[in-house]
């Protein structure tokens, strides 16, 4: 499994219309194969943070996806993404 994780930051007063375009992209990306979950929301915290949250079956579903996802293009002041790779996963509770 393929953990992707993390925020980027953008002005503030962009922040919610970078989060709306990209909705068709987590639509779409629930939809194909070996996706899992994809979120990609504004923090409740902090006006300038995106945050992302990426849930893939292999490397595979996700070099295919990477293939098409077309995703907008935003202005990103920093970015802080990390990639994770497990085989185990459990309940938390």
């Amino acid at each position: 499994m393929i953990i992707i994780a993390g925020f980027t930051l953008t002005e503030a007063d962009k922040r919610d219309t970078a989060v709306q375009a990209h909705i068709d992209m987590v639509e779409r990306a629930r939809k194909w194969d070996g996706c899992l979950d994809l979120s990609i929301s504004a923090d409740p915290l902090d006006p300038e943070r995106v945050n992302i949250f990426e849930q893939w079956r292999d490397q595979n579903a996700l070099d295919a996806w990477r293939k098409v996802a077309s995703p907008p293009k935003i202005a990103r002041r920093e970015t802080h993404v990390k990639l994770y790779r497990t085989e185990v996963a459990e309940e938390p509770l």
